[in-house]
């Protein structure tokens, strides 16, 4: 009888070995990687917001676009110009992809949803200003490397577009006039409506006060036109001797 039964319990004990060891080995494999450009969630940005194009690392969206001019940013001050012209045409590709993205979708929506096309307009003038602050700082980047015939085709790029009324319109110009593409200074009229300021780069102002004091150590002194010498006077003659005392006339006979 024990026998019987040893011999009926090892054909089930091996099968449910085998049903076993496929799970065990299952389980102790490591879990799937992650892919390389995949975050965690406790890397995201909001990591409320799942969504793709609002993460740093995506290439078209507002924020990878500001990162790609942080990074600017930091090249420009260590004085790395090749590595923040990069970044800034880069930047600068981006939000001009995004302002025509925009206005072209909120065109669709015009007399459908105005709520929307409202806010698309929005963003489309939102990403063309930054594009156009971008342009800017490269073209100061230019007139950095020595290269002045790259920054002239940006800066009346920018003109063309925020008009020369408007403050980055005026600093573009008065690039120009810097470089001497042109000659004449330009005094914008009053504007009605107070502008909002333009917020640039934290290195702007430093690197446009930098390029001016390079452009005057540059420029050659003015010097004052000498004065034509004045002839040599000719010698004045010696003095002439003393005339002998001429004598005395005889006083004229009272008569």
């Amino acid at each position: 009888m024990l026998r019987h039964l040893r011999l009926t319990l090892l054909p089930a004990l091996a099968a449910t070995a085998c049903v076993m060891l496929p799970v065990a080995a299952w389980a102790q494999q490591p879990p799937p990687s992650r892919p390389a450009n995949q975050q965690s969630p406790d890397q995201l940005d909001d990591p409320s917001d799942l969504r793709t194009l609002t993460q740093q690392n995506s290439i078209l969206s507002l924020q990878g676009a500001e990162r790609l001019m942080t990074d600017a940013d930091s090249a420009i001050n260590s004085q790395n110009y090749g590595v923040a012209a990069t970044k800034l045409q880069d930047a600068r590709q981006v939000f001009n992809q995004l302002s025509n993205f925009y206005q072209e979708l909120g065109t669709s929506f015009a007399g459908i949803d105005n709520r929307i096309s409202e806010g698309l307009r929005q963003k489309a003038l939102q990403t063309a200003q930054q594009r156009d602050q971008a342009t800017y700082q490269l073209a100061l980047v230019h007139r950095a490397q020595n290269r002045p015939e790259l920054s002239v085709p940006l800066l009346i790029q920018i003109i063309r577009s925020q008009q020369p009324t408007r403050e980055l319109g005026q600093q573009a110009y008065q690039q120009l006039l810097e470089l001497g593409f042109v000659e004449s200074p330009f005094r914008a009229p009053q504007a009605r409506q107070p502008q909002q300021p333009i917020q640039g780069l934290p290195s702007q102002r430093q690197l446009e006060q930098q390029l001016r004091q390079r452009q005057q150590q540059q420029q050659p002194a003015q010097q004052q036109p000498a004065q034509p010498a004045r002839p040599a006077q000719p010698a004045q003659p010696a003095a002439q001797p003393a005339q002998p005392a001429q004598p005395a006339q005889p006083a004229a006979p009272r008569p």
